[in-house]
């Protein structure tokens, strides 16, 4: 049985790192290097001309406050995958903790409560990512927000949705 392994976040869910956190050496950097990303094409899209001295300036800050949303969103999936404890007599429980833990799409309402966990993260994003840019007068305000709503959409740690097991 070949075992199957897979980086979440927007790498991988930030519970793993609590169990295996030898895999912050690999996921911190590809984290930093989707949240440089997204800043410059966004920067790119906005026609910014300081466009280094931007991401300078935002990089390092982004990338902690991602990781800090997305446990946030982590700490609204935890009770979730633990329902059958708080519910021993519930047959539905089981199945909805399974869901949430492994694969949201096989019961409606794990796929709600990891979708509430991933609105959540993305919205601390968004929040976390302008009191980042509060200081910086390279950027107006427009391009704040949009800079703010791009990271918090794209960066939303989408992949609490992939499935870890398909039956």
């Amino acid at each position: 049985m070949k075992r199957e392994v897979r980086l979440y976040n927007l790498i991988l869910p930030v519970w793993l790192i609590w169990l295996f956190p030898q895999l912050l050496i690999f996921v911190a950097p590809a984290n930093l290097l989707v949240d440089g990303l997204v800043l410059i094409l966004t920067l790119m899209a906005l026609k910014h001309q300081e466009k280094r001295a931007v991401v300078k300036a935002l990089w390092g800050k982004f990338w902690i406050r991602g990781f800090l949303a997305d446990f946030i969103g982590v700490l609204l999936l935890l009770p979730g995958g633990f329902l059958s404890s708080f519910l021993p007599n519930a047959s539905w429980a089981s199945e909805v903790d399974a869901a949430i833990m492994y694969n949201p799409f096989l019961h409606p309402l794990a796929f709600l409560w990891v979708l509430a966990g991933v609105a959540l993260a993305g919205v601390c994003i968004y929040f976390f990512d302008r009191q980042a840019m509060a200081a910086c007068e390279l950027l107006t305000q427009r391009e704040k927000h949009v800079v703010a709503l791009t990271m918090a959409i794209v960066t939303a740690p989408w992949l609490f949705f992939l499935p870890i097991y398909w039956p």
